[in-house]
């Protein structure tokens, strides 16, 4: 695993090396002292209001625990730890997944049964949201006379491609597919050795079944939310455009979010998407705007906020490390 990652880190750096030949430099670095201090920090609210979202998602997940203050930024914390291990391992958006469970169980008791029931939901209504969202942005695709059919062609495709992915990922869930190939599996020799890892499949299924179920209003909120946590990143991309002095419609900045998404979520084996994010702003601020430094620029400063907050996500981890974990006794009386 350790070599493949650094395949794909310099394949990705590889890419990005081809991006920064065909540009000119002094152009961009021009581009992005545009937006200036002010500009930068108008960018990170932004971006804090979103990840609120997220955070508020994940909490949605857990209905054993209130969605107050105090929950907020424990889970704020969390979620920022997690996300910096996301952006610096290739398993896309799941890499920092245990190390949010591992927080939650060490140091507030809350055990990985429940932790990653909620992690599993979280992601799913994340997902869902996702796919909403390039909807969305397909349609205003359609509807721009600034892009070629190959760009509609592309992000069709991608589109059809991870909604199916998608809703067969939550049918399984739904209607308990994994638990009826692991009753079949239990029923060979092979499976009766696995007995204790396919009643854990059948337990976990039946936890997102009853939520799915019991908390339906929690979902649809989650999702809804999820959606909105997208579309926030297209409202960084308009906010960004007008701070570098070349202003374009929300539609055109839900496209070229939408399409950069697409191309992230088909790259996830490159840690942090090096190379892939900066050749579609590349490619598609190009495409709009007619200014191949832009896109360049755009990603160069979408790329300086995340190495921020994954340094952030990374100090929050180091010092949580420093904290004492919890006692068994406390342990035994949590979630």
């Amino acid at each position: 695993m350790k070599y493949l990652k650094l395949i794909f880190l310099f394949a990705g750096l590889a890419l990005f090396g081809l991006i920064l030949r065909e540009i000119d430099l002094q152009e961009v670095w021009l581009e992005i002292t545009k937006i200036g201090f002010l500009g930068m920090g108008l960018i990170f609210i932004i971006y804090i209001s979103a990840f609120f979202a997220d955070v508020v998602v994940w909490l949605l997940a857990l209905p054993s625990l209130p969605i107050n203050l105090r929950w907020l930024k424990r889970f704020y914390l969390i979620r920022m730890a997690g996300t910096a291990f996301n952006y610096v391992t290739p398993l896309a958006s799941i890499g920092g997944e245990p190390i949010k469970a591992m927080i939650l169980k060490n140091y507030y008791g809350i055990a990985y049964r429940h932790s990653g029931i909620s992690l599993v939901l979280a992601k799913t209504a994340d997902v869902i949201g996702l796919v909403l969202f390039l909807a969305i942005g397909f349609v205003a695709l359609s509807f721009s006379d600034k892009l070629g059919a190959a760009y509609k062609t592309v992000a069709g495709a991608g589109l059809i491609a991870l909604t199916v992915g998608i809703a067969g990922f939550f049918l399984v869930q739904r209607y308990k597919v994994t638990s009826a190939s692991a009753a079949w599996l239990s029923k060979t020799r092979f499976g009766q050795k696995l007995s204790h890892l396919l009643e854990l499949i059948h337990d976990l299924e039946d936890q997102l079944i009853h939520f799915y179920t019991v908390y339906k209003a929690r979902f649809f909120t989650a999702m809804g939310l999820a959606l909105l946590n997208w579309t926030m990143g297209a409202v960084e991309i308009y906010f960004v455009m007008q701070l570098l002095q070349h202003p374009i419609s929300f539609s055109d900045a839900l496209i070229i979010e939408s399409m950069a998404q697409l191309v992230r979520t088909g790259t996830f084996f490159i840690p942090a998407g090096i190379g892939a994010q900066e050749g579609a702003f590349f490619l598609i601020c190009n495409a709009i705007t007619g200014i191949p430094a832009l896109g360049v620029a755009v990603a160069m400063i979408r790329r300086f906020r995340e190495i921020v907050w994954i340094s952030l996500g990374l100090l929050i981890w180091w010092l949580y490390s420093l904290r004492p974990e919890m006692k068994p006794g406390k342990l035994g009386k949590s979630l």
